[in-house]
């Protein structure tokens, strides 16, 4: 058997060799499977990445001397976001079953499953695959998902291209192992829908020579590629899905018929890096050229090639396509993938500005139909307290049967609505204590993400999911104190440097960096077009008031019309906002506040109890007035002391 020519001629790391020796993604899973163990090894772990599961502990439930409580993480490989109605409830119904009775919308338009024990492993993967799913390759180092816009605009020709682009790229890239099917179905492979025959055709095409002489898998080999590999297709000025982060993007290009004619292409972007370690980094992806329909395969096959035995595989750190695009420049990029594909690519074409969107609340479809954007506070689905979003989805999917689309912000679309069902549904949803109007929902929580982090995620050095919310309630408090009212701005967390939350591209940026204490990033703009940049390295979370603070005054004092937090700290410089920290004296400073991480034996410091009866009052009144109940506090407490003054 012919292997990646790169090991042949460079060192490589030790992952490549577990890869090369895994007899196509089989070992060590299928022998390891079978043992009564409650997890796998180390080398088992990095090849069960490739089946879409991640090995992790609950650090929550760590007791020094006892084994960890090992559990594990599915993903779904869900192109555009696209999830059917018989997936959802079979998640649904697998995350009570098996999991932690939560479904967590992803970043990359996925849904994760957390708290799967070893033994329950196969069954949950079989019956995803069984209900018109899979997580065949949604982590590991090969294509992940594939983004696109979830507006499933009917009337638009262009959406419907993206999607089914997505689709395409997603299938040219599958791995063609065996493996997946014989380890968690049996050898059985469920009945789904059938790729294109010139996706087959493609993939099985070496006139170009991105082929390999490997009859198990043509475009990837026996070690597949250098590290994680990730595509995206959208239409012009949607940039719902983060354009410049991926390895890819495709920007379908129509006529004025709306007929498709070819593809903007644009390669190199990524945003993992590491601490304290100037050789990773952030990037933004660069224009490359315009390609043509016919010609969209070839290409996208020539990039995977130029990765695949150029791509660092000694250093995992510096393994991604990014590094290649960096170290090269991107005319010996484009060169290169020209010599693959056999010809030059065209000049890219002329593009409107980029627009983030969410597509939040009713919209009509374009056929007569209506879509509802839903939004997930960092992407968790559950039931809690009078917040039961968990059961209002399953019951809207069970009654209504109709399908859905993850958004790359982590929120949900119900879409295929018939008009007459939509009161019942805004019923359904509003009996479970779920906000549908969007523009009842602060920005900064609306526009806001984080990756879940801490107790699961194995990379996190501190919280992320669980501290957001707090932290977001703090930074609109001083929002209001500061008089700042209207302002709103993008923020994002992450647990550690790899930057699944996207931070890089925020206008406040918290990336975990120690325990409780983060780095921040500023600069980015609310459309996510430009690369923000580290501003501190380590911020203690309860000294994040007294940070902004004189950011915020700063900002208020010297903004011009119209400008965001995010373009006005690009615009003044990093030098004028550490100058005019320096040297600003509050005449009334909003008090620090404790750390917001969920500790089990953490002390509640300047709080104020109410009674249980006035808690769930003041909770409901916070839902349907879509504001915090911090908020309501504070206005009751102004009205208060103001009446004691008369």
């Amino acid at each position: 058997m012919v292997t990646t020519p790169i090991s042949e001629t460079r060192k490589v790391s030790k992952v490549e060799g577990l890869k090369e020796r895994s007899n196509y993604l089989r070992e060590p899973v299928a022998t390891q499977l079978l043992e009564n163990t409650t997890h796998f090894t180390e080398e088992a772990t990095q090849i069960l990445k490739f089946h879409g599961s991640y090995q992790q502990d609950n650090r929550d439930n760590r007791v020094k001397g006892q084994e960890k409580d090992y559990q594990f993480m599915l993903r779904t490989r869900s192109p555009g976001g696209y999830i059917p109605p018989s997936l959802y409830l079979t998640l649904d119904r697998l995350s009570d079953e098996y999991g932690n009775h939560t479904l967590r919308a992803t970043t990359r338009q996925g849904f994760q499953l957390h708290g799967i024990l070893k033994k329950n492993l196969k069954a949950a993967i079989a019956e995803i695959v069984q209900s018109m799913g899979s997580t065949l390759g949604a982590c590991g180092d090969l294509n992940r998902n594939v983004m696109a816009p979830p507006a499933p605009y009917k009337n638009r020709p262009e959406y419907q291209y993206a999607w089914e682009y997505a689709d395409n790229v997603a299938d040219l890239l599958t791995p063609q192992t065996g493996a997946y099917y014989e380890i968690w179905l049996d050898g059985e492979k469920a009945i789904s829908a059938q790729e294109k025959p010139e996706v087959k055709a493609a993939r099985e095409n070496n006139s170009d020579g991105t082929n390999l002489n490997d009859p198990i898998e043509p475009i990837y080999g026996e070690q597949y590629m250098p590290r994680k590999f990730k595509c995206s297709v959208t239409v012009p000025g949607d940039n719902s899905i983060d354009i410049y982060t991926h390895d890819v993007s495709l920007v379908v290009i129509t006529d004025k018929n709306g007929n498709l004619e070819g593809f903007n292409l644009l390669a190199g972007g990524g945003l993992g890096r590491t601490h304290n370690n100037e050789e990773t980094f952030a990037r933004m992806s660069d224009p490359i050229g315009y390609i043509n329909k016919d010609d969209v395969y070839s290409v996208i096959k020539a990039i995977v090639a130029t990765q695949r035995d150029y791509g660092e595989r000694f250093n995992r750190r510096h393994a991604r396509m990014k590094y290649l695009l960096h170290d090269w420049g991107v005319e010996k990029f484009r060169e290169t993938v020209e010599g693959f594909f056999g010809k030059q690519l065209e000049p890219f074409k002329p593009l409107p500005e980029w627009k983030y969107q969410d597509f939040l609340g009713w919209n009509e479809q374009g056929d007569g139909k209506l879509f509802f954007g839903l939004s997930i506070e960092n992407g968790r689905i559950k039931d809690e307290g009078r917040f039961q979003l968990k059961t209002a989805l399953k019951k809207i999917v069970e009654q209504f049967q109709i399908p859905m689309r993850l958004t790359p912000n982590h929120n949900i679309i119900l879409y295929e609505i018939e008009p007459a069902n939509q009161g019942i549904i805004e019923d359904i949803l509003q009996q479970h204590g779920v906000i549908t109007d969007a523009s009842t929902i602060d920005p900064l929580i609306r526009f806001s993400m984080a990756c879940p982090a801490l107790p699961t995620c194995g990379l996190a050095i501190t919280e992320s999911e669980r501290a957001l919310p707090g932290i977001i309630d703090r930074i609109r408090t001083l929002l209001d104190k500061l008089d700042l009212k209207d302002e709103n701005f993008v923020i994002r967390m992450t647990g550690c440097p790899n930057g699944c939350a996207r931070p890089y591209m925020a206008e406040l940026g918290f990336v975990g960096s120690a325990p409780n204490t983060y780095q921040v990033w500023l600069g980015g703009t609310p459309n996510q077009t430009r690369l923000a940049q580290a501003y501190v390295d380590k911020l203690p979370d309860e000294q994040i008031e007294t940070f902004l603070e004189p950011l915020f005054v700063y900002f208020k004092q010297s903004k011009t019309q119209d400008e965001s937090f995010g373009e006005f700290c690009h615009r003044v410089g990093f030098d004028s906002l550490r100058e005019f920290s320096a040297t600003y004296q509050p005449s009334d400073r909003v008090p620090m506040k404790k750390t917001t991480t969920p500790r089990k034996d953490r002390k509640n410091q300047n709080r104020v109890s109410v009674p249980d009866e006035m808690f769930v009052r003041l909770k409901s009144a916070a839902i349907e007035e879509g504001r915090p109940m911090n908020h309501i506090i504070n206005e009751a407490l102004e009205a208060y002391f103001s009446s004691k003054k008369e």
